[in-house]
C-alpha cells in the first residue's frame, strides 16, 4: 500500500463532510476521496439488510479507487453495517461512535442526550455504550426527525430546522440534559439552529468527528501509511446520486473550507 494513497470516507450523503472537515484539518497533505451516496438517503429508517448492501457498494467503490483506509462516516452504518464490513474486507475500517463515554464522565447535572436516527438509536453499539454508564448518569434519546432531509435540501437556517430541532432537544434540556451527543455525521450542519434552543444554557453539544479524525491519524501512523510531509493532497468526490448532486457535495466541501 503506497503512503501517498487517498484516505476513502463515505456517508449515505452529506453529513460525512463534517467528518471529512476534521480528518482534512488534522492531516492537510493527505489526499481523501469522500463518497457520498445520496441516491438512497436517508439510511435511518431502512432495514439492516439494506444498509448492508448499501454499505457494501460503498466500500467496494472506494477500494476501487485504491483507498489506504475506510472511514463509516455515517452513525447508521456503523451500527449497522461495520461487523460485516470488517469481515468482509482486508482493509482497516473506522467508524462512528456514539460519544457516550465524554459526555458521561464531564456531565455536572447527571443527565445526558443522545439525538441520533431510529436506526443508531436500535443498534447494539448504542446500547452496549449505554448500558456501561447507565450508573453513572441518566441517558435521554431522541430521534433527529427530519434532520437528515434538511441538512441535504440545505435548509439547516430556515425556520423549520429550527422547529425540528426544539422539537427533539428541548424536551432533554428541560430535563437538565448538560451534554447533547450528536449521534449522525448531518446533524453538526444543525449547530446554529442547536445552539438557538440551547441559548444561555449552560450546555455542551459533543460531536464526535475530531475523535474520529484522531483515530485515523493513529491507525496510519501505526501502520506507517501517513503520506510524505511535502504530499499535494488531492480531494475527490463521488456520488450513487446524479452528477447535480455530486456536484452539490463538492460545493459544500469547498465553502466548509473557505473555497
Amino acid at each position: 500500500m503506497k503512503r501517498s494513497a487517498p484516505i476513502g470516507i463515505f456517508d449515505s450523503g452529506m453529513g460525512g463532510l463534517s467528518v471529512w472537515l476534521r480528518v482534512r484539518q488534522l492531516m492537510p497533505n493527505e489526499s481523501i476521496v469522500y463518497l457520498a451516496d445520496g441516491k438512497n438517503c436517508p439510511y435511518g429508517d431502512r432495514t439492516p439488510h439494506e444498509i448492508a448492501s448499501l454499505t457494501k457498494s460503498a466500500v467496494e467503490e472506494l477500494l476501487s479507487r485504491g483507498v489506504k483506509i475506510v472511514v463509516v462516516a455515517c452513525n447508521t452504518a456503523t451500527a449497522m453495517a461495520i461487523d460485516m464490513l470488517r469481515e468482509s474486507f482486508d482493509v482497516e475500517f473506522v467508524g462512528m461512535e456514539p460519544a457516550v463515554k465524554p459526555a458521561a464522565l464531564s456531565s455536572q447535572s447527571g443527565v445526558i442526550g443522545i439525538v441520533a436516527t431510529h436506526a443508531a438509536l436500535s443498534g447494539e453499539l448504542f446500547r452496549a455504550t449505554s448500558a456501561k454508564y447507565a450508573d453513572r448518569v441518566k441517558i435521554l434519546s431522541a430521534v433527529g426527525e427530519g434532520f437528515v432531509e434538511i441538512v441535504e435540501q440545505g435548509e439547516e437556517h430556515s425556520p423549520e430546522a429550527s422547529k425540528v430541532v426544539a422539537d427533539a432537544i428541548e424536551p432533554m434540556l428541560s430535563s437538565g440534559a448538560d451534554r447533547i451527543v450528536l449521534g449522525c455525521t448531518h446533524y453538526p450542519f444543525l449547530m446554529g439552529a442547536i445552539e438557538s434552543v440551547v441559548g444561555e444554557r449552560k450546555v455542551e453539544i459533543i460531536d464526535p468527528a475530531p475523535a474520529v479524525a484522531r483515530r485515523v491519524e493513529w491507525l496510519l501512523e501505526r501502520d506507517g501509511l501517513r503520506a510524505e510531509p511535502d504530499h499535494k493532497a488531492d480531494y475527490e468526490f463521488l456520488s450513487f446520486a446524479d452528477e447535480e448532486y455530486r456536484q452539490r457535495v463538492e460545493q459544500r466541501a469547498k465553502h466548509l473550507v473557505g473555497e
